[in-house]
């Protein structure tokens, strides 16, 4: 994938090689000799991803860490630990510097690639939800709780697959303090439960004793439901075979044994972020989708979606040779009451009106508002007879009851509903929806309140 990835090292081997590792997988990488240098081409440089080194002379990783994540244009940037310290207050020190991974010297280049990846993604979904997040408070909106929770990784709802007891254990405890941990020791059972139950990440064991955990891993991304779900798997020293596998059939990340409990909190962290950022944006994408073809003052359809619904409905309805009828009906007097009652109480009127039209509408049918006061329902397999009935029906509906605009007025509303219905194969959507915008003109020439079909 490509990604902008600045590598730290005061040993200029060293960069060389992550530099040769990275951009034999299209990365493309910057490169910094000390801290300052790194802040240095933070401050005028995108970049995606820091590989910081901990022992420099001058300002040390852990120092630059910190401003890197104090800097309020740079704090959201992923930053990766590279060091030959192995002591778990190293580890403890890069946590509250900000670190997001560690890795340690020698470098594997499957947990280089891992981690860059994970945390580019991470870095991509991160700049959407801060994008969203600023446009909304510059529209005045409070800002989205969802975004805030997404950005924190807190509060996980993890599933653990690991048949061997004390290991379970020990992964339990240590994220009982952050997360809530779900354990199964069967591979069945696991795959039913994050098939009918929200989880943030799944954590399986490749070593269990009666089952193998790559299969559930490979069930898991087959599922719709799931297939989004994070997967971090847990493997023994020397098992990177089986890693590989596990890598190119989607899983996110992994902890070699034994596990460090600071470095698994940071990983699981990432994934549980990674996958409420996703998780997010596609509900974000849904919603834009709707507005998009919903009317926001009614909730109805609106006049695009109904212009591309109808002329399917005609395509596939001249082809099979099945009835389809449009109902268009329009509020009547609607300008004397914006004019009267001013535009809030027009707006009153619409709404109850559409929730009128949507209660008499059935399931097969689709009710939009076409625009302004004007409403229309699609009804395939419908003939005309039974399009009469179903218009008839919102008609004496509309007038059985007042609309209530504010306390104190009521207003008798009515309206005029035209009809057509396919007549022949040469019938288009524009053919159809004139002859029913033609007979809703002669019902309102007629009198109002009224519905008149125009089926010739």
């Amino acid at each position: 994938m490509t990604a902008r990835v600045l590598v730290v090292d005061d040993i200029l081997a060293n960069i060389k090689l992550l530099e040769a590792r990275l951009v034999a997988e299209y990365f493309e990488v910057l490169t910094a000799t000390s801290g300052e240098a790194a802040l240095e081409i933070c401050a005028r440089e995108r970049v995606d991803v820091i590989l910081l080194d901990v022992m420099m002379p001058g300002m040390d990783g852990f120092e630059a860490c910190r401003r890197i994540k104090a800097s309020k244009a740079t704090q959201h940037v992923p930053v990766i630990m590279v060091t030959a310290l192995d002591q778990t207050s190293d580890r403890i020190q890069g946590l509250e510097a900000g670190a997001d991974d560690f890795l340690s010297k020698p470098v594997d280049d499957i947990a280089l690639i891992t981690r860059v990846k994970n945390l580019a993604r991470l870095k991509v979904l991160n700049d959407e939800m801060l994008m969203r997040a600023a446009t909304t408070e510059q529209m005045g909106l409070p800002d989205s709780v969802a975004i805030t929770r997404a950005m924190r990784g807190e509060s996980g709802r993890i599933l653990l697959v690991d048949d061997h007891k004390r290991s379970a254990a020990r992964t339990m405890q240590a994220m009982a303090s952050v997360h809530d941990v779900f354990v199964d020791t069967d591979i069945q059972a696991a795959l039913m439960r994050v098939a009918e139950h929200n989880f943030d990440l799944l954590m399986v064991s490749l070593s269990l004793a009666s089952a193998d955990g790559l299969r559930l891993c490979s069930q898991v991304r087959s599922l719709d439901r799931t297939r989004h779900m994070p997967i971090i798997v847990m493997v023994d020293p020397g098992d990177e075979a089986r890693l590989l596998r596990g890598l190119d059939m989607g899983v996110n990340d992994y902890l070699v044994r034994p596990i460090d409990r600071h470095e698994m909190l940071a990983r699981v962290k990432t994934q549980i972020k990674r996958k409420r950022h996703a998780d997010l944006l596609r509900t974000r994408l849904e919603e834009s989708v709707e507005f998009a073809i919903t009317d926001a003052l009614t909730g109805l359809h609106n006049r695009r979606y109904m212009e591309g619904h109808l002329r399917t409905l005609v395509t596939e309805s001249v082809s099979a040779g099945r009835p389809l009828s449009v109902l268009v009906a329009d509020i009547d007097h609607f300008k004397r009451i914006n004019d009267t009652y001013g535009h809030d109480a027009g707006d009153h009127v619409l709404r109850e009106f559409a929730n009128r039209f949507r209660r008499n509408t059935r399931g097969v049918d689709l009710a939009c508002r076409f625009g302004g006061e004007e409403f229309v329902t699609i009804m395939p397999d419908t003939a005309l007879e039974r399009a009469y009935q179903v218009a008839e029906r919102l008609r004496a509906c509309i007038a059985a009851e007042p609309f209530r605009v504010n306390s104190t007025t009521m207003l008798s509303i009515t309206t005029s509903v035209g009809l057509s219905m396919i007549e022949s194969s040469a019938d288009t959507p524009e053919t159809l929806f004139k002859r029913a915008d033609t007979a809703l003109y002669a019902a309102k020439r007629d009198g109002r309140n009224r519905v008149v079909a125009n089926a010739a």
